[in-house]
């Protein structure tokens, strides 16, 4: 069966996690489910704190050693890369969740996860440009990505009629993005806004008001 677009998307945004799994050896149970824990703490931590988040404390998060996380991620920024590529890889990959909905109601549900993936972003993005910098490929890579996986529920709620035609993909993500940026907004707030602001997508027809 061939792949999904959305699905060959993630893969190469993990190839940039993980540029050399094409020549290593598949990891042991214990070490996946040990990396899974430190990807899984540091997301907390890094959404909590910030920069202010230590290492130290990821590793009692995860409920490992500092020295098992150095083995996954011998430097902070490849921590932060790695949780930044596998927030971006599963925001991608929910978008096949919502296939069997409505157009409009996989749309709605698919930017209430994008808010997700945004606060775990704001966390990461600019300690990895003061490393990285702009122009880095895996920027690239999950912007693209991101696109591969969003812009195909845009279309089809048009194709069907309930978006208006004259919204294009990156008016969405600029309109959410904004929604997400409000100061001291509860997560209900966020919520609520974004509802309001998505509704205002909907076609009304050439007679409404």
């Amino acid at each position: 069966m061939a792949r999904s677009p959305v699905s060959a998307s993630a893969e190469r945004v993990g190839e940039v996690d993980h540029p050399e799994a094409d020549c290593a050896r598949p990891m042991r149970a214990d070490a996946k489910r040990n990396r899974e824990l430190l990807l899984s703490a540091a997301r907390a931590a890094f959404t909590e704190n910030g920069a202010e988040a230590s290492l130290e404390n990821i590793a009692r998060r995860a409920e490992v050693g500092v020295g098992t996380l150095y083995r996954h991620f011998p430097s902070r920024q490849d921590l932060v890369q790695a949780v930044y590529v596998e927030e971006v890889e599963a925001l991608c990959r929910s978008a096949e969740d919502f296939a069997d909905e409505s157009s409009w109601d996989a749309l709605v549900h698919w930017f209430n996860r994008f808010v997700d993936y945004v606060a775990t972003k704001r966390a990461l993005v600019d300690e990895m440009m003061a490393t990285l910098g702009m122009e880095a490929p895996v920027f690239r890579t999950c912007h693209d990505a991101i696109f591969t996986a969003g812009k195909p529920l845009l279309d089809r709620a048009q194709q069907d009629g309930v978006v208006r035609p004259d919204v294009e993909f990156v008016d969405v993500i600029r309109l959410v993005s904004g929604v997400t940026m409000m100061r001291n907004a509860s997560s209900d707030d966020v919520r609520r806004v974004l509802a309001v602001a998505l509704d205002g997508l909907r076609y009304r027809g050439p007679d409404s008001v």
